[in-house]
Protein backbone atom coordinates (compact mmCIF):
# COMPACT_ATOMS: atom_id res chain seq x y z
CA UNK A 1 0.00 0.00 0.00
CA UNK A 2 1.48 3.46 -1.05
CA UNK A 3 0.85 6.90 0.11
CA UNK A 4 1.17 10.15 -1.04
CA UNK A 5 1.28 13.00 1.64
CA UNK A 6 0.67 16.51 0.32
CA UNK A 7 1.82 19.26 2.83
CA UNK A 8 2.95 23.00 2.61
CA UNK A 9 5.17 22.25 5.50
CA UNK A 10 8.00 20.09 5.90
CA UNK A 11 11.15 20.19 7.91
CA UNK A 12 14.21 20.70 5.69
CA UNK A 13 17.86 22.06 7.20
CA UNK A 14 16.53 24.18 9.59
CA UNK A 15 14.20 21.47 11.09
CA UNK A 16 12.34 23.86 13.94
CA UNK A 17 10.94 26.57 11.40
CA UNK A 18 8.61 24.20 9.80
CA UNK A 19 5.99 25.62 12.11
CA UNK A 20 2.38 23.00 11.84
CA UNK A 21 4.95 20.47 9.94
CA UNK A 22 7.14 19.75 12.16
CA UNK A 23 5.44 16.40 13.32
CA UNK A 24 4.57 15.20 9.60
CA UNK A 25 8.33 13.36 9.00
CA UNK A 26 8.06 11.33 11.92
CA UNK A 27 4.55 10.50 10.52
CA UNK A 28 5.56 9.79 7.28
CA UNK A 29 8.76 7.79 8.76
CA UNK A 30 6.25 5.37 10.37
CA UNK A 31 4.13 5.16 7.93
CA UNK A 32 7.20 3.06 6.41
CA UNK A 33 7.69 1.64 8.88
CA UNK A 34 4.47 -0.13 8.78
CA UNK A 35 5.13 -1.23 4.76
CA UNK A 36 3.53 1.61 3.11
CA UNK A 37 5.88 2.95 1.24
CA UNK A 38 5.31 7.03 1.15
CA UNK A 39 5.98 9.59 -0.51
CA UNK A 40 5.79 13.52 0.40
CA UNK A 41 5.11 16.68 -1.66
CA UNK A 42 6.39 19.75 -0.31
CA UNK A 43 7.78 23.22 -1.44
CA UNK A 44 10.43 24.57 -1.21
CA UNK A 45 13.59 26.92 -2.11
CA UNK A 46 13.98 25.16 -4.66
CA UNK A 47 13.18 21.96 -6.73
CA UNK A 48 14.69 18.59 -4.84
CA UNK A 49 14.03 15.17 -5.01
CA UNK A 50 15.88 12.00 -2.80
CA UNK A 51 15.13 10.12 0.47
CA UNK A 52 15.03 11.51 3.62
CA UNK A 53 15.30 8.89 6.49
CA UNK A 54 13.62 6.10 3.92
CA UNK A 55 10.73 8.54 2.66
CA UNK A 56 10.84 9.54 -0.90
CA UNK A 57 11.23 13.59 -0.29
CA UNK A 58 9.91 15.64 -3.39
CA UNK A 59 10.37 19.68 -2.85
CA UNK A 60 9.05 21.95 -5.49
CA UNK A 61 10.03 25.48 -5.94
CA UNK A 62 7.51 28.12 -4.73
CA UNK A 63 8.21 32.50 -4.77
CA UNK A 64 8.39 32.74 -1.04
CA UNK A 65 8.11 30.12 2.65
CA UNK A 66 6.53 29.80 4.66
CA UNK A 67 3.55 29.72 2.41
CA UNK A 68 1.34 30.64 5.58
CA UNK A 69 2.35 33.97 5.32
CA UNK A 70 1.22 34.56 1.98
CA UNK A 71 -2.38 36.58 2.32
CA UNK A 72 -4.91 36.55 -0.19
CA UNK A 73 -5.84 39.52 1.20
CA UNK A 74 -3.29 41.72 0.26
CA UNK A 75 -3.13 41.92 -3.87
CA UNK A 76 -0.14 42.29 -4.34
CA UNK A 77 0.46 38.81 -3.15
CA UNK A 78 -1.38 37.77 -5.55
CA UNK A 79 1.04 36.79 -8.13
CA UNK A 80 2.75 34.88 -5.33
CA UNK A 81 -0.15 32.94 -4.67
CA UNK A 82 -0.87 31.94 -8.23
CA UNK A 83 2.63 30.80 -8.96
CA UNK A 84 2.38 28.97 -5.69
CA UNK A 85 -1.23 27.36 -6.55
CA UNK A 86 -0.12 26.22 -10.26
CA UNK A 87 3.42 24.82 -9.03
CA UNK A 88 2.27 22.85 -6.29
CA UNK A 89 -0.80 21.49 -8.57
CA UNK A 90 2.12 20.55 -10.94
CA UNK A 91 4.14 18.54 -8.31
CA UNK A 92 1.35 16.92 -6.89
CA UNK A 93 0.13 15.22 -10.10
CA UNK A 94 3.50 14.40 -11.36
CA UNK A 95 4.09 12.73 -7.95
CA UNK A 96 0.84 10.86 -8.72
CA UNK A 97 1.84 9.76 -11.93
CA UNK A 98 5.52 8.61 -11.07
CA UNK A 99 4.69 6.82 -7.96
CA UNK A 100 1.10 5.62 -8.43
CA UNK A 101 -0.19 5.65 -4.95
CA UNK A 102 -2.69 4.06 -3.48
CA UNK A 103 -4.16 7.04 -1.56
CA UNK A 104 -3.20 10.78 -1.38
CA UNK A 105 -3.27 12.55 2.60
CA UNK A 106 -3.67 16.24 2.11
CA UNK A 107 -2.01 17.91 4.73
CA UNK A 108 -3.97 20.57 5.18
CA UNK A 109 -7.05 21.33 3.48
CA UNK A 110 -5.72 24.10 1.57
CA UNK A 111 -3.84 24.36 -0.61
CA UNK A 112 -2.84 20.69 0.08
CA UNK A 113 -6.55 19.49 0.01
CA UNK A 114 -7.36 21.03 -3.64
CA UNK A 115 -3.85 20.05 -5.02
CA UNK A 116 -4.59 16.48 -3.86
CA UNK A 117 -8.37 16.57 -5.21
CA UNK A 118 -7.28 17.64 -8.37
CA UNK A 119 -4.12 14.89 -8.92
CA UNK A 120 -6.60 12.24 -7.51
CA UNK A 121 -9.65 12.92 -9.83
CA UNK A 122 -6.90 12.89 -13.26
CA UNK A 123 -5.47 9.78 -11.25
CA UNK A 124 -8.78 7.71 -10.32
CA UNK A 125 -7.70 7.49 -7.00
CA UNK A 126 -9.15 8.33 -3.34
CA UNK A 127 -7.95 11.11 -1.24
CA UNK A 128 -7.98 12.08 2.36
CA UNK A 129 -7.33 15.35 4.59
CA UNK A 130 -5.97 15.96 8.06
CA UNK A 131 -6.92 19.72 9.18
CA UNK A 132 -5.44 21.84 11.94
CA UNK A 133 -7.34 24.38 13.82
CA UNK A 134 -5.23 27.42 11.73
CA UNK A 135 -7.06 25.57 8.86
CA UNK A 136 -10.22 25.90 9.39
CA UNK A 137 -10.41 28.69 12.30
CA UNK A 138 -8.43 31.09 10.14
CA UNK A 139 -8.88 30.44 6.20
CA UNK A 140 -12.17 29.21 7.32
CA UNK A 141 -13.20 33.13 8.01
CA UNK A 142 -12.97 34.02 4.35
CA UNK A 143 -16.20 33.03 2.67
CA UNK A 144 -14.86 32.37 -0.76
CA UNK A 145 -12.58 30.24 0.58
CA UNK A 146 -14.48 28.94 3.24
CA UNK A 147 -16.74 27.50 0.10
CA UNK A 148 -13.93 25.97 -1.53
CA UNK A 149 -12.82 24.12 1.72
CA UNK A 150 -16.08 22.91 2.02
CA UNK A 151 -16.00 21.88 -1.30
CA UNK A 152 -12.72 19.55 -0.70
CA UNK A 153 -13.51 18.03 2.39
CA UNK A 154 -16.91 17.20 1.18
CA UNK A 155 -14.98 15.33 -1.80
CA UNK A 156 -12.44 13.56 0.45
CA UNK A 157 -12.89 9.55 1.23
CA UNK A 158 -11.98 10.69 4.62
CA UNK A 159 -11.89 13.95 6.66
CA UNK A 160 -9.15 13.71 9.62
CA UNK A 161 -8.40 16.94 12.42
CA UNK A 162 -6.20 16.78 15.04
CA UNK A 163 -8.50 17.91 17.79
CA UNK A 164 -11.50 16.79 19.22
CA UNK A 165 -13.61 20.16 18.67
CA UNK A 166 -12.18 21.44 15.12
CA UNK A 167 -13.44 17.58 14.26
CA UNK A 168 -17.02 18.92 15.41
CA UNK A 169 -16.18 22.24 13.22
CA UNK A 170 -15.13 20.15 10.03
CA UNK A 171 -18.13 18.18 10.77
CA UNK A 172 -20.58 21.35 10.67
CA UNK A 173 -18.18 23.14 7.60
CA UNK A 174 -18.83 20.02 5.00
CA UNK A 175 -22.15 17.89 6.59
CA UNK A 176 -19.53 14.52 6.42
CA UNK A 177 -17.82 12.86 9.18
CA UNK A 178 -14.51 13.54 10.40
CA UNK A 179 -12.36 11.28 12.68
CA UNK A 180 -9.55 12.27 15.33
CA UNK A 181 -5.70 11.72 14.25
CA UNK A 182 -3.54 13.63 16.79
CA UNK A 183 -0.24 15.47 15.86
CA UNK A 184 2.26 14.64 17.55
CA UNK A 185 6.34 13.71 17.19
CA UNK A 186 8.84 11.69 18.55
CA UNK A 187 11.23 13.34 21.23
CA UNK A 188 14.43 11.87 22.50
CA UNK A 189 13.02 11.08 26.09
CA UNK A 190 15.74 8.00 26.97
CA UNK A 191 16.99 10.25 29.89
CA UNK A 192 15.36 9.99 33.33
CA UNK A 193 13.94 12.90 34.69
CA UNK A 194 12.42 13.89 37.98
CA UNK A 195 9.99 16.46 38.78
CA UNK A 196 11.00 19.18 41.10
CA UNK A 197 8.86 19.29 44.72
CA UNK A 198 9.66 22.85 45.20
CA UNK A 199 10.57 26.25 43.76
CA UNK A 200 12.62 27.91 41.82
CA UNK A 201 10.86 26.27 38.81
CA UNK A 202 12.10 27.02 35.26
CA UNK A 203 9.59 28.01 32.54
CA UNK A 204 9.72 27.19 28.55
CA UNK A 205 8.07 28.23 25.51
CA UNK A 206 8.44 27.01 21.88
CA UNK A 207 6.69 27.26 18.98
CA UNK A 208 5.61 30.02 16.63
CA UNK A 209 5.92 33.93 17.54
CA UNK A 210 2.55 34.71 15.81
CA UNK A 211 -0.39 36.52 17.30
CA UNK A 212 -2.79 33.11 17.27
CA UNK A 213 0.02 31.77 19.49
CA UNK A 214 -0.06 34.41 21.91
CA UNK A 215 3.71 35.99 22.58
CA UNK A 216 2.33 39.45 23.76
CA UNK A 217 -0.29 37.53 26.04
CA UNK A 218 2.55 35.55 27.54
CA UNK A 219 5.14 38.66 27.88
CA UNK A 220 2.61 40.49 29.55
CA UNK A 221 1.53 38.05 32.23
CA UNK A 222 5.46 37.95 32.64
CA UNK A 223 5.10 41.65 33.27
CA UNK A 224 2.32 41.59 35.56
CA UNK A 225 4.37 38.92 37.77
CA UNK A 226 5.76 40.60 41.11
CA UNK A 227 8.65 40.54 42.94
CA UNK A 228 7.84 37.35 45.15
CA UNK A 229 6.32 35.83 42.04
CA UNK A 230 10.16 35.91 40.42
CA UNK A 231 11.42 34.59 43.67
CA UNK A 232 9.84 31.02 42.95
CA UNK A 233 11.08 31.65 39.17
CA UNK A 234 14.85 30.26 38.13
CA UNK A 235 14.24 31.40 34.31
CA UNK A 236 11.82 31.75 31.53
CA UNK A 237 12.96 30.25 28.37
CA UNK A 238 11.73 31.97 24.74
CA UNK A 239 12.07 29.85 21.80
CA UNK A 240 11.10 29.70 18.07
CA UNK A 241 10.66 32.64 15.92
CA UNK A 242 8.08 34.32 13.36
CA UNK A 243 5.87 37.81 13.01
CA UNK A 244 6.25 39.06 16.23
CA UNK A 245 10.14 39.04 16.62
CA UNK A 246 10.98 42.08 16.96
CA UNK A 247 8.36 42.75 19.86
CA UNK A 248 8.80 39.78 21.45
CA UNK A 249 12.28 40.36 21.61
CA UNK A 250 11.90 43.94 22.83
CA UNK A 251 9.63 42.85 25.76
CA UNK A 252 12.27 40.38 26.51
CA UNK A 253 14.74 42.93 26.82
CA UNK A 254 12.58 44.85 28.71
CA UNK A 255 12.15 42.02 31.02
CA UNK A 256 16.32 41.15 31.08
CA UNK A 257 16.90 44.33 32.55
CA UNK A 258 14.59 44.74 34.85
CA UNK A 259 16.25 41.86 36.71
CA UNK A 260 13.67 39.44 35.07
CA UNK A 261 15.37 35.93 34.40
CA UNK A 262 14.18 35.92 31.13
CA UNK A 263 15.38 34.83 27.63
CA UNK A 264 14.49 34.56 24.32
CA UNK A 265 16.30 32.10 21.77
CA UNK A 266 15.77 30.96 18.01
CA UNK A 267 14.02 27.88 16.19
CA UNK A 268 14.90 24.43 17.92
CA UNK A 269 14.90 20.70 15.98
CA UNK A 270 13.79 17.97 17.76
CA UNK A 271 16.67 17.36 19.47
CA UNK A 272 16.48 20.81 21.02
CA UNK A 273 13.41 20.58 21.80
CA UNK A 274 14.38 17.79 23.79
CA UNK A 275 16.95 19.64 25.66
CA UNK A 276 14.78 22.47 26.40
CA UNK A 277 11.69 19.99 27.58
CA UNK A 278 14.01 18.13 29.60
CA UNK A 279 15.46 21.53 31.46
CA UNK A 280 11.82 22.73 32.20
CA UNK A 281 9.71 22.49 34.88
CA UNK A 282 6.77 23.66 33.52
CA UNK A 283 5.70 24.13 29.47
CA UNK A 284 4.10 27.89 28.80
CA UNK A 285 0.77 27.14 25.87
CA UNK A 286 -0.43 30.84 26.18
CA UNK A 287 -2.55 30.79 22.77
CA UNK A 288 -5.72 32.67 21.51
CA UNK A 289 -6.50 30.16 18.99
CA UNK A 290 -5.75 26.08 19.57
CA UNK A 291 -6.85 22.72 18.91
CA UNK A 292 -4.40 20.36 20.50
CA UNK A 293 -0.58 22.00 19.54
CA UNK A 294 2.21 19.60 19.26
CA UNK A 295 3.68 21.05 21.64
CA UNK A 296 1.45 19.77 24.21
CA UNK A 297 1.99 16.32 23.26
CA UNK A 298 5.99 17.31 23.49
CA UNK A 299 5.27 18.33 27.25
CA UNK A 300 3.64 14.98 27.98
CA UNK A 301 6.71 12.94 26.23
CA UNK A 302 9.12 14.77 28.71
CA UNK A 303 7.50 14.72 31.77
CA UNK A 304 6.57 18.63 31.60
CA UNK A 305 2.93 20.07 33.53
CA UNK A 306 1.42 22.41 30.93
CA UNK A 307 0.48 26.17 31.91
CA UNK A 308 -2.22 26.95 29.25
CA UNK A 309 -5.08 29.25 27.81
CA UNK A 310 -8.39 27.68 28.03
CA UNK A 311 -8.62 27.42 23.96
CA UNK A 312 -9.46 24.30 21.93
CA UNK A 313 -9.10 20.71 23.70
CA UNK A 314 -6.42 22.01 26.14
CA UNK A 315 -9.26 22.62 29.37
CA UNK A 316 -10.66 18.83 28.75
CA UNK A 317 -7.55 17.52 28.10
CA UNK A 318 -6.08 19.07 31.21
CA UNK A 319 -9.01 18.65 33.90
CA UNK A 320 -9.20 14.99 32.59
CA UNK A 321 -6.02 14.09 32.95
CA UNK A 322 -4.51 16.22 35.45
CA UNK A 323 -1.49 17.48 33.75
CA UNK A 324 -1.03 21.01 34.21
CA UNK A 325 -2.96 24.03 34.65
CA UNK A 326 -5.34 26.26 32.84
CA UNK A 327 -6.01 30.00 32.97
CA UNK A 328 -9.84 31.27 33.30
CA UNK A 329 -9.74 33.37 30.05
CA UNK A 330 -7.40 34.23 26.93
CA UNK A 331 -6.47 37.34 28.45
CA UNK A 332 -2.56 38.16 30.21
CA UNK A 333 -3.84 38.86 34.08
CA UNK A 334 -5.69 35.44 33.86
CA UNK A 335 -2.86 33.44 32.61
CA UNK A 336 -0.62 35.83 35.51
CA UNK A 337 -2.88 33.88 37.68
CA UNK A 338 -2.36 30.74 36.27
CA UNK A 339 1.56 31.45 36.63
CA UNK A 340 1.25 32.48 39.88
CA UNK A 341 -0.92 28.87 40.63
CA UNK A 342 1.82 26.24 38.97
CA UNK A 343 4.73 28.39 40.80
CA UNK A 344 2.90 27.28 44.37
CA UNK A 345 2.25 23.40 42.87
CA UNK A 346 4.72 20.81 42.65
CA UNK A 347 5.24 19.81 39.28
CA UNK A 348 5.64 16.17 40.47
CA UNK A 349 1.78 16.49 41.60
CA UNK A 350 0.90 16.11 38.21
CA UNK A 351 2.95 13.04 37.07
CA UNK A 352 0.17 10.74 37.29
CA UNK A 353 -1.86 12.34 34.65
CA UNK A 354 1.10 13.56 32.13
CA UNK A 355 1.71 9.72 32.47
CA UNK A 356 -2.09 9.13 31.38
CA UNK A 357 -2.31 11.72 28.70
CA UNK A 358 0.79 10.74 27.19
CA UNK A 359 -0.34 7.55 25.75
CA UNK A 360 -3.11 8.90 23.75
CA UNK A 361 -0.64 10.74 22.04
CA UNK A 362 1.89 8.48 20.07
CA UNK A 363 3.10 9.42 16.74
CA UNK A 364 3.41 5.67 16.02
CA UNK A 365 -0.25 4.68 16.85
CA UNK A 366 -1.42 7.95 14.77
CA UNK A 367 0.05 6.54 11.67
CA UNK A 368 -1.05 2.89 12.19
CA UNK A 369 -4.75 4.14 12.79
CA UNK A 370 -4.26 5.97 9.74
CA UNK A 371 -3.02 2.87 7.84
CA UNK A 372 -6.00 0.79 9.89
CA UNK A 373 -8.46 2.90 8.39
CA UNK A 374 -6.86 2.63 4.83
CA UNK A 375 -7.36 -1.42 5.09
CA UNK A 376 -10.48 -1.51 6.66
CA UNK A 377 -12.61 0.52 4.61
CA UNK A 378 -11.06 0.94 1.24
CA UNK A 379 -8.85 -2.39 0.74
CA UNK A 380 -10.50 -5.87 1.66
Amino acid sequence: MKVLLVTTSYPDVNAGEAAAGNFVVDFARNLVKLNAPTTVVAPAAENRTGLEGGVDVRRFRVPRLPLSLLNPGHPSEWPAIVRTLVAGSRAVYQAAAKTQPDHILALWVLPSGWWAMRAARRRGIPFSTWALGSDIWTLGKVPLIRNLMSHVLRQARWRFADGLKLGQDVEALCGRPCGFLPSSRSLDASCSKTLRQRPPYRLAYLGRWHPNKGLDLLTAALEALNDDDWQRIEAVKIYGGGPLENQVRAHVQRLAASGRPVSAGGYLDPAGAGELFTWADYVLIPSRIESIPVVFSDAMQMNCPVIAMPVGDLPELIDKNQCGICSHSVDPLAFANALREAIHTSPRFFEKGIAAARSAFDPQQAAAAFIDQLKMKSFT
